[in-house]
């Protein structure tokens, strides 16, 4: 690999950070190799179907052809004579490691979403938009695989603006369709492009073909209508003359871009010359760090502000907004958004700059744990290779080797600062597995390649059952947890056995109770004793636990509110009917006394989870389960089998959508039904079905399922 000249773009103005967003098997990794192969970056071509991806370096993700874990890269490419530096992230599309996404779109400044060209929007590419808006990640949009049979990018394009969002505009048009397509219209310029040669690796300027020119004016008339509503000159312009320049153009499509206002729509075939287009319209439409916006909320006011180009943060201490440019000048401020552990170099991080400069060998501060930390190395990461630097500036995304106390979402800075960014939130894991080593030997090693692998993935957890002294590891599906078996046997030479999938259930409480609690024991020495008063109230789903402080007059002393705090978490950790995790509850702590010598800290804590434990046994307590969404795609004549499947599994079907010859059928099931349902839907549907499953809420068991699943007898 080539040495990468650092020093060769110096102007934040020419940066783009982007990631590679998509549906799983819309080419987004296939996309990623392109746009190395004509930046320079590898001489090469690597197709994901043969295994020789660049960016799909695991063992796993070349032999099964999907992306896994999301990788970094970093490429130039010259727009009329600019050069600029390209910071890619390919990220999976699979559902299961939609954690990857999450964190690679909090620190990016723009994304490319690829589509199906044949499918249109498919679920996954519904989900991962959504996580775009939610970071106000600008981003374009490119229809591939417009080549093959299927292939439809007036189909794509309608279905982008009817499901995501209507301000998507085509800014370019394919001529010919399918196997036919050999070029497109510039629908910004109005002018026509076509290979040069069978190739399909350059093109070459033609007259607009007379079979696409009455379609590409209409979308050129509605780019134009939609760019002209940017700016109030612009519009009295095309009201009077009809017509607006090109320069003109190109600098209302980009401020539209960047504000969210816009969704450029490209399409073709990311394999051929299309993707040199994509870059230019990178380097041309997607923001640079000083672009970027950035919402805080006032905590108090719950009132959104935006910042453009500045990094907006909470002071640790006296909880002030605190605002840095994307600047070198300014403090250093980064974000550790991905833990790798590498077998060669041990544990790596990944950080997005957001301010100042970090140097190797300096010191930061962890200002989210409060623990200072060493830069022992710098990396610019090219997938799984890596090059050392010295400094990491404003705008860069680097790997650090040399952190010890710092985790996913963590902020670090400058070591005199205290500012603190907005974290990464991670779903909890929904589906759980009993595994064994083989071996004694490997019963020692799996431990801590367990906790390696934890730190890695945030949706990954395992944890050892007190009652069984089973290792318990849980994970976001049954591909999640299969993959980790996988690797702690190819990475860590660890063979595990596992038993049948469990799920991941939850209590709550259905009423709310108030509970008196006395903890009183004298037996000769010094005595124990706490008194507290709880009511134990329901929350809404999803609102996880809530402790409020009632007390008044002192009749608990305020030492040992806390104490109490601290039992009840201890206690919402196995709850009173399977030993599940107890959510959505609020504690209030009304009343209670203590004595001056025989109360302490300890008898408050044991007090609080022993009244917390009776209050929920009184409180009418239920059992929660996990409930995801379960969209398929299917070939009509298999439509009725499916939903007739997926409703003996206890589904919810919500919508069926037809997509030309295939219906889109959206279900909401317990997963504790679906287990094994790729495989039999692949039956069911000579393999000619797809479908996947994401977490989407908890919901109450129906009384009549809860004995059995708690091992009771009727």
């Amino acid at each position: 690999m080539a040495k990468i000249d650092y020093s060769a773009v110096k102007d934040l103005q020419n940066y783009r950070n982007i990631g590679i967003i998509a549906h799983v098997d819309a080419g987004k990794t296939t996309t990623t190799e392109r746009i190395l192969y004509f930046t320079g970056k590898k001489h090469k071509i690597g197709e994901v179907h043969d295994g020789e991806a660049e960016m799909d370096f695991m063992v796993q993700e070349r032999e099964r052809g999907i992306t896994i874990t999301s990788a970094a890269t970093t490429c130039f490419w010259t727009l009329n004579n600019v050069l600029h530096r390209i910071n890619i992230i390919d990220t999976p599309g699979h559902v299961d490691f939609t954690s990857e996404v999450e964190r690679s779109l909090r620190v990016l400044d723009g994304a490319v979403v690829i589509f199906d060209g044949k499918m249109g929007v498919e679920p996954q590419s519904s989900k991962v938009w959504g996580q775009a808006d939610k970071y106000n990640v600008p981003r374009m949009c490119f229809v591939n695989k417009l080549n093959l049979i299927g292939g439809d990018f007036e189909m794509s394009l309608k279905a982008i603006r009817d499901e995501l969002s209507s301000n998507a505009v085509a800014i370019t048009y394919p001529i010919g369709k399918e196997h036919a397509i050999r070029g497109y219209v510039d629908l910004v310029t109005m002018k026509a492009y076509e290979y040069s040669d069978d190739t399909k690796q350059e093109f070459k300027e033609i007259e607009i073909p007379a079979e696409v020119k009455a379609r590409s004016e209409e979308l050129h008339s509605v780019l134009v209508e939609k760019l002209a509503e940017s700016d109030d000159v612009l519009m009295e312009k095309y009201l009077s003359d009809g017509v607006l320049e090109i320069d003109e153009l190109y600098t209302a499509l980009r401020i539209m871009t960047l504000s969210g206002q816009v969704f450029p729509v490209m399409g073709g075939d990311s394999r051929m010359a299309e993707t040199k287009v994509l870059l230019d319209n990178v380097c041309r439409y997607l923001p640079s760090p000083f672009q970027k916006r950035y919402i805080w909320v006032n905590k108090e006011t719950e009132v959104k502000e935006e910042y453009v180009g500045k990094i907006v943060g909470t002071n640790t201490e006296t909880e002030d907004k605190v605002i840095y440019e994307c600047k070198e000048t300014e403090p250093f401020v980064g974000l550790v958004f991905k833990i790798s552990v590498d077998p060669h170099v041990g544990q790596l991080m990944f950080v997005r700059v957001y301010s100042g400069k970090l140097q190797a060998g300096s010191f930061v501060r962890n200002s989210t744990r409060d623990k200072k930390e060493r830069v022992g190395r710098l990396l610019l990461m090219h997938a799984n290779h890596s090059e050392d630097i010295t400094v990491a500036r404003a705008g860069d995304i680097v790997g650090v080797i040399g952190f010890k106390e710092s985790f996913t979402g963590n902020t670090v800075c400058d070591e005199n600062n205290s500012i603190v960014l907005e974290s990464i939130d991670f779903p909890d894991p929904v589906v759980s597995l009993a595994i064994e080593p083989k071996t004694k030997a490997d019963q020692e090693k799996l431990g801590e390649a367990l906790r390696k692998l934890m730190q890695e993935d945030p949706t990954f957890n395992a944890k050892t059952d007190t009652e069984t002294g089973q290792t318990i590891i849980s994970g976001m599906g049954e591909l999640h947890l299969d993959i980790k078996m996988d690797i702690l046997k190819r990475t860590y030479g660890i063979e595990v056995t596992s038993g049948m999938p469990q799920v991941a259930y939850k209590e709550t409480i259905s009423t709310a109770i108030s509970h008196r609690e006395i903890l009183k024991k004298q037996t000769g020495g010094a005595g124990q004793f706490a008194d507290v008063e709880i009511i134990l109230e329901p929350l809404e789903r999803g609102k996880g636990y809530e402790f409020v402080n009632e007390i008044k007059g002192g009749s608990i002393p305020k030492e040992f509110i806390p104490s109490v705090d601290k039992g009840i978490q201890d206690s919402i950790q196995a709850g009173v009917l399977g030993g599940y995790p107890v959510v959505d509850v609020r504690v209030k702590l009304v009343d209670g006394s203590y004595h001056e010598v025989d109360s302490n800290t300890d008898t408050f804590k044991v007090c609080g989870s022993k009244a917390f434990k009776a209050a929920m046994k009184k409180a009418k307590p239920i059992l929660l389960e996990p409930i995801m969404k379960v969209p398929v795609v299917t070939p009509d004549e298999f439509a009725g089998d499916v939903t007739g499947a997926l409703s003996s599994k206890r589904g919810i079907i919500k919508s069926m959508m037809p997509k030309g010859k295939v219906q889109e059928i959206t279900a909401y099931v317990p997963i504790g039904n679906m287990f094994g349902w790729v495989n039999a839907l692949r039956s069911m549907t000579k393999g000619k079905a797809n479908s996947f499953m994401e977490f989407s809420h908890y919901e109450k068991v129906p009384d009549g399922l809860v004995n059995g699943i708690l091992g009771i007898k009727e």
